[in-house]
C-alpha cells in the first residue's frame, strides 16, 4: 500500500520510522489532500523537487487537525528513508532555507546524538527569517538558529515527539564529541586587538604653524622659550636695602594723594546735603507747609500795599504841583 515502510528501510530507536509521529498525527497526514496527490509515489529524487517548492514549516493547524506541507514531507522521507548523503546535502546548501529545515528536522528524528550535533550546530550561524504556521492557521516569523535551538533542546516541535539526546557535557566528558568553538570567538578576539590598539599611546604629528590659533601660537612660544637652553632668566637683587625713591617722585605723589582726598571731601559733602535736603523734604510736616505759604503771601500783601501807597503819593504830589500852578489850594492826604 501506498502509506507502508519500504521493504529495505531500517528501523529507529527500535521501531518503524513512520511511528516516531503520532498516530492521530499520522492518520490526518493520510488523509489529507497533499499527501494523496502530491506524496503519492514519491522517491528520493523528486522529493528534492517538492522540498524546494515549500514555502513555511509547521506541525497541524485548524479545528480538525490539518497537516502541513511540510509535515507530510517529513513523514514521507520517514516512508522512504533516503540515503544519509541526501540528507547531509539537504543541510549544508544555502541557497533553499526550508530545504535545510526540512533536511535538519529529518536529521534530529533519525540521527544519532552525535549526528544531531554535528550536523545542525553549524546551523547556529544562519540567521534567516523563516514562516512558521502556528495551531490557529496564522504565519509567524522566527529564524534559522531559533529553531535549530528548539531541535536540539525541545521536546516537541512541529507537533513532533523528539527522540531523546544525550547532553552534549556528556559527550565532551567522554571524548566523543569536540568542544563547541562558536563563531563569535572570532569577533571578540578582533575586538580585543582594536581595543588594544587603541589603548597605545598615538603620537600627535605637529600642527603646521599656519593652522593654529592665536593662543595656541602664544601657548607654543611659551613653551619654547622656556625650554630653550640660552634663555636668559631676570636675577634680581635679595639685598634687604630697598631702593630709595627720588624726591620728585616723593612730591608727585604726595599731591596726588592730596588732590585724591580733595575730590573724595568734595564728593562725600554734596552726598551728605543732598541727603539733608531729601530727609527735610520727607520729613517736612503739613503745619510747616501752610505757615510758609502764609508767610510767603503775607509778604506779598504787604509788598502790594506799600507799592499802591507809593503810586498814591506820587499821584497825589503831581496834582498838588498842577494846582500850585493853577492857583488853587493842595489836597490832603
Amino acid at each position: 500500500m501506498a502509506n507502508r515502510t519500504v521493504k529495505d528501510a531500517q528501523s529507529v530507536r527500535g521501531t518503524n520510522p513512520q511511528y516516531l509521529v503520532e498516530k492521530i498525527v499520522r492518520s490526518r497526514i493520510y488523509d489529507s489532500k497533499f499527501w494523496k496527490e502530491e506524496c503519492f509515489a514519491l522517491t528520493a529524487e523528486l522529493l528534492v523537487d517538492k522540498a524546494m517548492e515549500l514555502k513555511y514549516i509547521g506541525g497541524v493547524f485548524g479545528g480538525n487537525i490539518k497537516p502541513t506541507p511540510f509535515l507530510c514531507l517529513v513523514l514521507k522521507m520517514l516512508q522512504i528513508q533516503p540515503e544519509k548523503d541526501i540528507i547531509v546535502e539537504f543541510i549544508r546548501q544555502e541557497d533553499f532555507k526550508y530545504v535545510r529545515a526540512l533536511g535538519a528536522f529529518y536529521m534530529r528524528l533519525v540521527g544519532t546524538s552525535i549526528d544531531s550535533y554535528k550536523y545542525l550546530e553549524p546551523l547556529y550561524n544562519d540567521y534567516r527569517k523563516i514562516r512558521r504556521q502556528n495551531r490557529q492557521g496564522l504565519y509567524e516569523a522566527i529564524y534559522m538558529d531559533e529553531f535549530i535551538d528548539e531541535l536540539l533542546h525541545e521536546e516537541r516541535v512541529c507537533d513532533v515527539i523528539l527522540p531523546r539526546i544525550q547532553k552534549r557535557q556528556v559527550l565532551e566528558e567522554l571524548n566523543e564529541l569536540d568542544p563547541r568553538v562558536s563563531a563569535l570567538d572570532d569577533d571578540l578576539d578582533d575586538v580585543e586587538s582594536e581595543e588594544e590598539e587603541e589603548e597605545k599611546p598615538v603620537q600627535k604629528s605637529p600642527t603646521p604653524e599656519h593652522y593654529l590659533t592665536s593662543a595656541q601660537k602664544r601657548e607654543d612660544d611659551k613653551s619654547r622659550r622656556q625650554n630653550s637652553p640660552t634663555r636668559h632668566k631676570r636675577v634680581r637683587s635679595r639685598s634687604p636695602h630697598k631702593r630709595e625713591r627720588s624726591p620728585r617722585r616723593r612730591s608727585r605723589e604726595r599731591t596726588e594723594r592730596e588732590d585724591r582726598d580733595r575730590r573724595r571731601h568734595r564728593s562725600r559733602e554734596r552726598d551728605y546735603h543732598g541727603k539733608e535736603k531729601d530727609r527735610d523734604y520727607r520729613h517736612r510736616s503739613p503745619g510747616h507747609e501752610k505757615r510758609s505759604h502764609e508767610k510767603k503771601s503775607s509778604h506779598r500783601s504787604k509788598h502790594s500795599r506799600r507799592e499802591r501807597e507809593s503810586k498814591e503819593s506820587f499821584d497825589i504830589a503831581e496834582s498838588n504841583a498842577l494846582r500850585a500852578k493853577l492857583g488853587l489850594a493842595p489836597l490832603r492826604r
